[in-house]
């Protein structure tokens, strides 16, 4: 009876090392040295979902993951330690219809990525491009969809330095256009036309900064200021200018939990704007204003006893109240994170709302538009 104990303690033991063995080797190894073949970039979190669900759509094993340095959403399709393997993806979809505009990184997307270059050797011989500086490229070799290499300069005009963010592209020619594309700033990036006349407006909306919107002609890009032709590149700069004392601007990539003063993760680029800005300028003061959708009493969950401000927990307190009161409590927990980074309380002060300052009707299709929160810079 021993023995047949004994036997069944050790099987026991061995089938849980395995165990253990098996799913330690499931899992992917984190390495400096993985290459990363990336189709899109946004500061924006819901465009980088909707462009990972489209690429899914199209066939791509597509993914997204936030860089934080850079304060941009990465969307990928390929994951590998191979370069080689990763640089004739990346060329195949750079000739191909849908993502022209790809590109390779190396290291932790979540880390301090690398781009890598790729050599006129990894090229095929039929597409191989001239180096800048040589004859201009040939009628026939040019991109068959008509697309020119840009570089969006995005640059504060206190500091000097580069600004990281997207520029937004309208087709000028249609009165109240809708966004039509957006491109990454500060890189080189393949710029497709939207139209026959080639006006365009190109548009930077950085929070932490005024909107500016420059107008250009993709056919004949006009030199002045703002545009220059550099190695064959159309570049556009935008200088662009801290708010000042009378803004006020919508955080719309702020976002909260049903029923709760706390924030999803996907809000912390936004509020870190914020805090850059408090940050930079030292002097300053902010009002921030809460909105909610409706009037109506109901319930209210706070972050009670825990420190994270964006994500639900055991520790969070629930409660009820009114509308107003909720929106409150959601410019409050912007002012504690804000806080807890080291800006004096002082220089904050907070306006609930409520429902009373509604973009929409209460059961408007775009209602969720009324859950927002305002900064309204007091001094400078």
């Amino acid at each position: 009876m021993k023995n047949f104990t004994l036997t069944i303690l050790v099987v026991f033991v061995f089938s849980i090392l395995f165990s253990v063995t098996s799913f330690a080797q499931s899992q992917p190894a984190e390495s400096d040295n993985l290459f990363y073949v990336v189709i899109g970039a946004f500061a924006n979190p819901r465009n980088a979902v909707e462009f990972t669900d489209k690429a899914v759509k199209n066939g791509f094993d597509a993914k997204y993951h936030l860089v934080a340095q850079r304060k941009l959403h990465y969307v990928y399709i390929v994951e590998t330690s191979e370069r080689e393997k990763a640089v004739a993806q990346a060329v195949n979809l750079q000739n191909g219809p849908l993502y022209s505009d790809t590109w390779v990184y190396l290291g932790l997307l979540g880390d301090n990525p690398t781009r890598v270059k790729i050599e006129s050797s990894d090229l095929p011989i039929e597409t191989t491009t001239q180096p800048a500086g040589s004859q201009p490229v040939a009628e026939s070799e040019k991109p068959a969809d008509g697309s020119k290499s840009f570089v969006f300069k995005l640059r504060s005009l206190d500091t000097g330095n580069e600004v990281s963010g997207d520029v937004d592209i309208f087709d000028a020619d249609i009165i109240k256009g809708r966004k039509l594309v957006s491109y990454r700033g500060n890189d080189v990036v393949n710029v497709k036309p939207v139209n026959k006349s080639g006006n365009i407006i190109v548009v930077c909306d950085i929070f932490g900064y005024r909107k500016v919107q420059l107008p250009v002609n993709f056919n004949e890009p006009k030199v002045d200021d703002a545009v220059t032709v550099e190695d064959g590149n159309v570049v556009v700069t935008f200088d662009l200018v801290r708010l000042k004392k009378g803004d006020k601007v919508v955080m719309y990539n702020v976002y909260f939990f049903n029923h709760a003063a706390i924030m999803r993760p996907e809000s912390r680029y936004e509020v870190n704007a914020l805090l850059d800005y408090l940050s930079e300028k030292p002097t300053s003061k902010i009002k921030i204003h809460g909105h909610a959708n409706g009037n109506d009493f109901g319930k209210i969950i706070t972050m009670g006893n825990s420190n994270d401000h964006y994500s639900l927990s055991s520790e969070n307190t629930t409660g009820k109240g009114s509308a107003t009161k909720l929106s409150e409590e959601r410019a409050r927990v912007i002012q504690s994170y804000l806080v807890k980074e080291g800006i004096d309380i002082n220089r904050m002060e907070l306006k609930a709302w409520g429902g009373k300052m509604a973009i929409y009707e209460e059961d408007h299709a775009m209602a969720h538009a009324n859950v927002r929160v305002e900064i309204e810079i007091l001094e400078e």
